[in-house]
Order: structure tokens, then C-alpha cells, then sequence
């Protein structure tokens, strides 16, 4: 995977390379073609450098967690949306977010959610409760990208 250091080089070595480019045009040639001046590529470097780059994979998870979960699940205590919070899930039994009105199958679910557990239902929650209303979710298949999501779980419990 190319990081965002990586594209960010690549993308400060073409606008050097473009102003290069331009310096050897012929004046007639140059008049189409945008002037590239050293101020304007260290002005880009320097906005390039500064724009927030993603700490760890806490980052990485928080991301994750936002593209595939927030839309019906929060992290905060008490903050059921179409899907149950998610605060302190490592350790809680299933089905036993208050306020939360759980699908027959999850509530007749006799198990404590342990990184284990969420790793195989992240992946496919069919599989672990049949019957759930987890629905359109699939799940997801990356390793990497469960153990994310659910480092940041853990990360937001304040485990």
C-alpha cells in the first residue's frame, strides 16, 4: 500500500519536474503553459507537509469505522441509532445495550462479545447469529480492516 508521505513526494517531484519542463520551453511555447515559479512548488510543499497525515492505525480504524459502521452504530454510551452503540462492546454481553430493542435472534444470543467474537461477526454476522438485523450488511472480509475497527472500539472504550 502507498502511503500518504509516498504520493505526497511523487506529487511534489511532478510539479518540480513541470516547472523544469517550463523553464526549458521556448518563450513562444510558454505563453499556453501555466508558469511553474520555485515559490509556487515550495508554497506546495509546505501545504503538502503540513495537511494532517493519519497518526497509526487508530487513524486507519476510526476511518474504517466510519465508512462501514457509523452510518447505524455509534461509540458513544447511550447513543442507539438504527444499530445499538458500540461503547465498551469488548467485555458486554450481547444483546444488552439499554434502550436498544435487539432482534429476536441477537436477544436469544448467550455470549459475551470478545475481539474474537466481533472479528468473526464483522466478517459475517450471519454466521455468528442467524437472523440478525444486520441488513445489507455482508461484512467485511479484510483481516487487516476488522482488526482495525475494531483496535478502534477497543481504543474508544478507553480499553
Amino acid at each position: 500500500m502507498i502511503g500518504n508521505a509516498t504520493i505526497r513526494k511523487a506529487t511534489l517531484g511532478r510539479w518540480m519536474q513541470l516547472g523544469a519542463v517550463t523553464a526549458r520551453l521556448p518563450d513562444s511555447s510558454r505563453q499556453d503553459v501555466p508558469q511553474v515559479t520555485t515559490l509556487s512548488v515550495v508554497t506546495l510543499a509546505f501545504a503538502m507537509l503540513a495537511s494532517p497525515l493519519p497518526a497509526s492505525g487508530e487513524e486507519d480504524g476510526k476511518l474504517m469505522f466510519n465508512n462501514a459502521c457509523r452510518t447505524c452504530h455509534s461509540t458513544d454510551a447511550g447513543d442507539n441509532r438504527l444499530g445499538p452503540n458500540l461503547h465498551a462492546i469488548v467485555g458486554r454481553k450481547a444483546a444488552a445495550a439499554e434502550g436498544y430493542a435487539y432482534s429476536s435472534a441477537l436477544s436469544r444470543s448467550d455470549f459475551t462479545w470478545t475481539a474474537e467474537k466481533l472479528d468473526a461477526f464483522i466478517a459475517n454476522p450471519n454466521a455468528v447469529v442467524p437472523g440478525n438485523n444486520m441488513k445489507p450488511y455482508a461484512g467485511i472480509q479484510d483481516a487487516e480492516q476488522r482488526r482495525k475497527i475494531i483496535d478502534h472500539l477497543r481504543a474508544s472504550d478507553g480499553n
